[in-house]
């Protein structure tokens, strides 16, 4: 089954300095997808589209068997919440609260919420190695445990769509490889589709598939 789908996808910011046209792209069930491309190739733009926080000039996006261009605003929003696990490059955590209500943020507004998700919660925590910062506000965190942080929001709600933006850009090598595996793993366990934007190659060598977006930038 196909979890994400653009075909025919055309995007430029109002200052028309950059555009972006995306033939056809797509991720399934249980897929690990990379992204690929120099800085400026809108990666970031790409999931932002995929996503629907931003809305294409022409073509079509299908997520989660939803056409976005026929979802208001409200239900765009209530897909991300239920179906989607995000993680952002700048991490947009709430840092007035702490990782423990960080984390389990999107469950509570997306009306997910049932009694196994603090323990699964934690348990993602442990994984990430962050639970001695349960109850700390995430203002008080480093950045590799801030980006670890919204690792674990990302999944607690159990999404069918994960998409991370340069999801280890502030990990050292061994962290980094914890939360590929930890992506990977949650990947093929829900069959839920992963696609990751990153520079960096030794991830993609973990994942099924690469997207190289030289090209579709104008």
């Amino acid at each position: 089954m196909t979890m994400i789908s653009a075909r025919d996808l055309r995007f430029a910011y109002a200052s028309g300095e950059f555009s972006l046209s995306v033939p056809d792209f797509s991720a399934d069930a249980g897929e690990t997808v990379g992204i690929a491309g120099p800085s400026g190739t809108g990666k970031t733009t790409l999931l932002r589209l995929l996503s629907g926080i931003l809305k294409p000039d022409a073509g079509r996006v299908i997520v989660c068997g939803k056409d976005a261009a026929e979802l208001s605003a409200r239900a765009l929003r209530e897909l991300r919440l239920r179906h989607l696990g995000l993680v952002f490059q700048d991490f947009a955590l709430l840092d007035y609260l702490t990782v423990e209500d960080n984390i389990l943020l999107p469950s509570r507004l997306g009306g997910l919420w049932n009694d196994e998700l603090p323990a699964r919660a934690r348990e993602l925590a442990e994984r990430l190695e962050i639970t001695q910062h349960w109850k700390h506000l995430t203002s008080e965190l480093s950045q590799g445990e801030r980006q670890r942080v919204a690792v674990a929001r990302a999944l607690a709600h159990s999404p069918q769509l994960v998409l991370a933006d340069e999801p280890t850009a502030s990990l050292d090598g061994k962290r980094k490889m914890l939360v590929v595996n930890l992506l990977k793993e949650y990947a093929a366990e829900k069959s839920a589709a992963l696609v990751v934007v990153t520079h960096d190659t030794e991830i993609f060598a973990q994942l099924e598939r690469v997207v190289d977006m030289e090209g579709w930038m104008s």
